[in-house]
């Protein structure tokens, strides 16, 4: 064999090779990271959820108004940066919570993409003191004394559980999980945004990464929360992303 012919060969073999590892790459099996958490899977369903943006309230208030307040004029200013920064994206399909800061904020999401939020009243915000006469206060009919104990079990047990008067901390989460699986069994392969509430926002993504807190984290208002779902599995992609609020005119950031 002439030098020529043994490099031509030598070559051929090489792209051979060079082919065969190719196809070895695209047909790797996933490994247990991949599965977990989605890395690369097909048919995923994207879930973007949104907390409302800031609500106009008085915390002294009576339980009607801190039910369902709207939003401040700086959470109608942050309900428009997330529509406008989501503008850009895929948006299939934009569900929201009937309360009036969730429904606003879905709606400002839903418009950049000439639709309307479907309303969910099971992705309302967990019900604290939804049992107490809706014109009285929590003060009034509780007292300061047991809502300073409860106030103190919240800050270390992170538990919807300590405050009378209120939905359990059972019946939230199992309402949410249902309302946000069936909205996932509903949308196959795509891009859902949610506009809902911190409490609803912890429930899911704690129920996806095992947290034992009803509140494991506090989300930014009009932060953006991104779980996927597929093939039986959820996993958590992104967690508080609020950097739409950071703008030339300065910050809108609140918690």
């Amino acid at each position: 064999m002439t030098d020529d012919a043994h490099e031509a060969e030598e070559q051929t073999n090489q792209e051979a090779a060079a082919r065969a590892d190719a196809r070895g790459a695209a047909q790797r099996i996933p490994g247990s990271f991949d599965i977990a958490f989605l890395s690369g899977a097909e048919n995923v369903t994207e879930l973007l959820l949104v907390r409302h943006g800031q609500q106009d309230f008085d915390p002294a208030g009576p339980v009607a108004q801190l039910l369902d307040p709207p939003l401040s004029t700086l959470g109608e200013q942050q309900a428009r940066l997330v529509g406008a920064h989501l503008s850009t994206q895929r948006i299939d399909v934009v569900y929201a919570s009937p309360l009036k800061r969730a429904l606003e904020t879905g709606r400002e999401i839903a418009r950049h993409h000439r639709m309307e939020p479907i309303v969910v009243n099971d992705l309302r915000e967990v019900g604290i003191f939804d049992q107490l006469p809706l014109d009285r206060t929590p003060l009034e009919v509780i007292g300061r004394q047991v809502l300073a104990g409860a106030r103190q079990r919240m800050v270390t047990e992170k538990s919807w559980d300590v405050y009378p008067y209120s939905e359990s901390s059972a019946d939230f989460r199992k309402r949410v999980l249902n309302a946000i699986e069936g909205i996932v069994a509903s949308h196959p392969n795509q891009r859902v945004a949610i506009a809902c509430h911190g409490g609803v926002i912890n429930a899911y993504v704690g129920h996806v990464i095992g947290s034992k807190y009803d509140m494991f984290f506090r989300p930014a208002h009009t932060s953006i929360n991104t779980v996927g779902a597929g093939g039986g599995v959820r996993a958590l992609f992104r967690l508080n992303e609020a950097m739409h609020l950071e703008t030339p005119e300065g910050s809108f950031y609140s918690v």
